[in-house]
């Protein structure tokens, strides 16, 4: 399944890979891709091992807002 996480407050690269390292930590992530210009983290993940909230919940937990 792929989503799309609207991600508020990112300002550099280092808040960039911030998100995406803890994206990527989730159990079922295959891809991710965070966005500076859009705001955004493109995920590509096994919905039999993570759900929509659990993306969200790294993100939140990385500091910044998800919506």
């Amino acid at each position: 399944m792929k989503s799309v996480i609207k991600i508020k407050g990112m300002s550099c690269g280092g808040c960039r890979a911030g998100v995406e390292n803890a994206i990527k930590r989730v159990p079922g992530v295959i891809s991710v891709t965070v966005s500076l210009e859009l705001a955004e983290a493109s995920v590509e993940f096994d919905e039999n091992k993570a759900a929509l909230k659990d993306l969200k919940a790294a993100v939140v937990k990385a500091g910044f807002p998800a919506e």
